[in-house]
């Protein structure tokens, strides 16, 4: 289990420069593919007939403990990660675009895109549980501490592909006003997932000296697997399984798109507004060692919990072992068991609106705000975010500085540059360089129109 927990900080040491994806290129005055992945009525925006997405690539990284130096230092990232009151959340978010094409044919606009995801977060983990875990072997001290969470903490990794289908029409346009409504479909392959959870945990620890356990203690928790994720939780090359398992899974997004035109010239906008909902769908896990078992903790009088036997597991099997060993069969209850494992998606609402200031200069507001209850365990993982984006954009040069408040990280800002169909940006850049942030992010990507 300690190699577990720190997995999500070696992944993440890994992928320092990361957060929000696609900030500030995603709501361009060019348009495009990447538009249409947030909003898809955007696609009957674009602005050259054809559109090849050759590849793009986003990593996102935040937390609200782990500093940059923090992960860059030779200080141990345990003792970082598990220190004042606050209980460790960590989010780690890539996503990759592959080969990709659009085209408009009148008022339509369609679009064929492929893409491949990995999450792996950390929610609500309690402090002391989490120290105790990873430290408490090396412990000479006599303590008990007591633990309080009506939370549901959890360990979870998901990895899946997508081949999505855009399609966007144009429901109105006059010299001054145009109205576009979207849709994507998007066809799931799921990869691999993990998943380690304990709601309303409350109880004891005590550290008899090293030797840990838990009293007086009761929790409802959840272990669930499928694919690679359940043989090594800690090996970075499991997380590379994105297509293996099939078509299982469907997801939708809906999207709307109003756009003030400027009179005066076709190529530009006074306003462009757009809301989209995403995210509307759940994909099934196919592999032949599927688990989903829950499991009802309670420990009363003189039993206890051994927690030490956690601190060397490897894997969502090994855990499944520990629980199901006879000696703890008087404390641990399998409450139901299945070797279905389906996963939602978590659902987004996505709010934007770019105004243009004079002639090339442009600001953007965006809001990204999810409605799903992401501590819920059988769901994926996002966070709420907040931007506003100054740009300067002209035909071929774009440069744009994000400014965003952020849900588990509190505030960022970056920078982001375009040059033809070549982009690189940070939605986090300079508040991690500048003020060591909790948060990072970097993604680059090569598209062209014709």
């Amino acid at each position: 289990m300690k190699k577990i927990i720190l997995s999500f900080s070696l992944i993440a040491s890994i992928s320092v420069f990361s957060q929000e994806h696609f900030s500030g290129i995603s709501t361009s005055k060019r348009g495009g593919l990447l538009s249409a992945a947030n909003n898809p009525a955007e696609l009957a925006n674009m602005t050259t007939k054809y559109e090849v997405n050759v590849f793009n690539f986003s990593v996102a990284m935040a937390n609200n403990k782990l500093s940059i130096s923090d992960l860059t230092s030779d200080d141990n990232i345990e003792d970082k990660l598990f220190e004042g009151n606050d209980p460790v959340n960590l989010r780690l978010d890539t996503q990759f675009f592959g080969p990709s094409f659009a085209f408009k044919k009148g008022k339509w606009g369609f679009g064929l895109n492929s893409s491949a995801y990995l999450k792996a977060n950390a929610v609500n983990v309690d402090n002391e549980l989490g120290e105790a875990i990873s430290n408490g072997g090396l412990s000479n001290l006599f303590t008990q501490t007591n633990l309080s969470s009506n939370e549901n903490q959890r360990l979870n990794a998901t990895t899946w592909g997508e081949l999505s289908f855009n399609i966007a029409r144009n429901l109105m346009d006059s010299p001054k006003h145009k109205i576009n409504v979207g849709t994507n479909i998007r066809l799931l392959f799921p990869g691999a997932y993990a998943n380690f959870s304990a709601s309303n945990l409350n109880g004891t620890l005590v550290n008899n000296f090293g030797d840990i356990s838990l009293i007086n203690a009761s929790a409802n928790i959840n272990i669930s697997y499928a694919g690679v994720l359940a043989n090594d939780f800690s090996d970075q090359g499991n997380y590379n399984e994105f297509f293996s398992q099939g078509i299982n899974g469907y997801a939708f997004d809906l999207g709307f798109n109003y756009r003030l035109k400027d009179e005066n010239d076709a190529n530009s906008y006074k306003l462009n507004t757009g809301l989209s909902i995403k995210n509307l769908g759940a994909m099934t896990f196919k592999s032949d060692n599927n688990l989903s078992k829950n499991y009802s903790l309670n420990i009363d009088g003189i039993e206890s919990l051994d927690i030490n036997q956690f601190e060397n597991v490897q894997s969502m099997e090994e855990i499944e072992a520990i629980l199901n060993d006879p000696a703890n069969a008087g404390i641990l209850q399998t409450t139901s068991s299945s070797a279905d494992v389906k996963i939602k998606l978590p659902t987004v609402i996505n709010a934007y609106a770019d105004l243009r200031l004079h002639k090339k200069w442009f600001v953007t507001g965006t809001i990204n705000q999810k409605i799903s209850d992401d501590t819920e365990s059988d769901i994926t993982t996002t966070q709420n975010s907040y931007s506003l984006i100054p740009r300067f954009s002209s035909g071929w040069f774009e440069a744009y500085a994000p400014l965003a408040a952020n849900e588990i990280s509190g505030f960022t800002s970056g920078i982001g540059f375009r040059l033809a169909g070549f982009f690189i940006g940070s939605n986090s850049a300079i508040s991690a360089l500048a003020s060591d942030g909790k948060q990072a992010d970097f993604y680059l990507g090569v598209r062209f129109g014709f």
